[in-house]
């Protein structure tokens, strides 16, 4: 028998806007905590920007270099030095376990670097380089806005195209293009994704040249604090075949971090879809010079 009496329940929150508010900040704190439980990538990487440059040579001897490689999980490397000698130097070693896709730099020494554009004895060094037969690319070379459109460089985009070779090209969006103009056969990787260019751009150059593929070594927006950015694993999870990672060890100090930029690598990888991650961190690379 009922008593009458009313029974009432008091609510956990007070009103709708407290309850909304809780609600926000739980889906924040799961959202925020699946980020951190995921598992780094653990497979195999793909370093797409390496240097292993004269400065670099007496430091870190061959030896060294390559268990480096294996410490850290890199199974394969693309190797551009200055001058070629270094990258030489790591093909001939032949480290088991480890390919090395060795490119053709376009500097001969460091006077190189704001003028190889307009120099033609940069073009004949390059076709005598290629002329051992072990060379898979052009690069890493840095050129912005109209100096991509020299002769020069023409005669290089050309070359490269003639001879099955790939660019590596370190270059804002306006000298991107410039290239492409040359030879729209072309096959280029853009060095760093353009540092800052707006992501909006980046997947208007994607798919306006599909043989085009982003390099991600000093995109410091893909993830920061470890968490990779919703923007940017959305356009991953889009276009998991056009990216691959890179440590550009450009001066030694990031061959002193080396070990620190490949965990930082596999942290974010960790937080895209399985497929996507094995494709970025190596798959595209091994794809595009025929190691798998």
């Amino acid at each position: 028998m009922r008593s009458g009496r009313k029974c009432t329940l008091t609510p956990l929150f007070p009103d709708v806007k407290s309850s909304l508010r809780a609600l926000a900040i739980g889906m924040f704190l799961a959202t925020a905590f699946l980020c951190r439980a995921a598992d780094p990538w653990a497979g195999p990487l793909f370093d797409a920007h390496l240097h292993y440059n004269d400065d670099a040579v007496a430091r870190y001897p061959v030896v060294q270099v390559t268990e480096l490689f294996r410490k850290n999980g890199v199974k394969a490397i693309i190797a551009n030095s200055r001058p070629n000698d270094g990258s030489r130097a790591l093909y001939d070693a032949k480290p088991a376990g480890i390919a090395v896709v060795p490119f053709i730099r376009v500097y001969r020494d460091r006077n190189d670097y704001g003028t190889w554009f307009n120099n033609i004895e940069i073009y004949d060094m390059i076709r005598a380089e290629h002329k051992r037969g072990i060379y898979r690319g052009v690069g890493e070379f840095h050129v912005f806005g109209k100096d991509a459109s020299t002769e020069v460089v023409a005669k290089i985009v050309n070359f490269a195209v003639e001879n099955n070779l790939v660019l590596h090209a370190h270059c804002d969006d306006d000298a991107l293009e410039r290239l492409f103009a040359h030879n729209p056969k072309a096959r280029i990787i853009w060095a760093h994704t353009g540092f800052t260019t707006p992501i909006a751009r980046v997947e208007e150059l994607l798919a306006k040249y599909p043989q085009m593929w982003g390099e991600l070594s000093y995109r410091w927006d893909v993830a920061e604090g470890g968490t990779l950015a919703p923007a940017w694993k959305a356009v991953f999870t889009k276009h998991p075949s056009r990216f691959l990672i890179g440590s550009d060890t450009w001066v030694n100090q990031r061959w002193d971090s080396y070990p620190e930029t490949m965990a930082a690598y596999r942290q974010w990888l960790g937080q895209l879809p399985k497929e996507a991650a094995e494709q970025v961190a190596w798959r595209n690379g091994a794809k595009l010079f025929g190691l798998q």
